[in-house]
């Protein structure tokens, strides 16, 4: 894995005080690996594959994390959502984009607030591992490298 690797952390702000505990778990854990990484904002959770997927053509980044939350509302529009983005994000994943899903799928807001406490369940630092270990496999499998 590179010494230092780049993140990109792509976070859907549509609950964005939800969205920034995520962050700072994950920006708490990228800064203890030394890590560097970069933040890029999307309307919803829907966009986040999609802008994964535009930056990962870059080749600027060693990994990425997707960020986010989606709350079950009173119509189908939650499962739609919550389906389309695992989905996109897993075929990244199946492509060789070295990606963390911390795209919270609640039932209500405190359960999401419990969830994305980066000083409680901190669903953030489970991301930054996620991210991690996928960077470090991509690059033993694109490198020839050890872990």
């Amino acid at each position: 894995m590179p010494d230092a690797p780049r993140i990109l952390i792509v976070t859907s702000r549509y609950y964005a005080h939800i969205a920034a505990e995520l962050e700072a778990g994950v920006v708490e854990g990228l800064e203890k690996v030394g890590a560097t990484y970069e933040f890029l904002e999307v309307p919803g959770a829907f966009e986040i594959p999609g802008a994964i997927a535009m930056a990962a053509e870059t080749g600027e980044y060693d990994g990425f994390a997707a960020l986010g939350c989606v709350i079950r509302g009173e119509t189908g529009h939650y499962d739609l959502i919550c389906n389309e983005v695992a989905r996109g994000l897993m075929d990244l994943s199946l492509a060789g984009v070295p990606v963390a899903f911390g795209v919270l799928t609640v039932e209500s807001e405190a359960q999401a607030k419990v969830r994305a406490d980066h000083k409680g369940k901190n669903k953030g630092a489970e991301v930054v591992a996620a991210v991690l270990r996928m960077v470090g496999l991509s690059y033993r499998f694109t490198q020839g490298r050890e872990e």
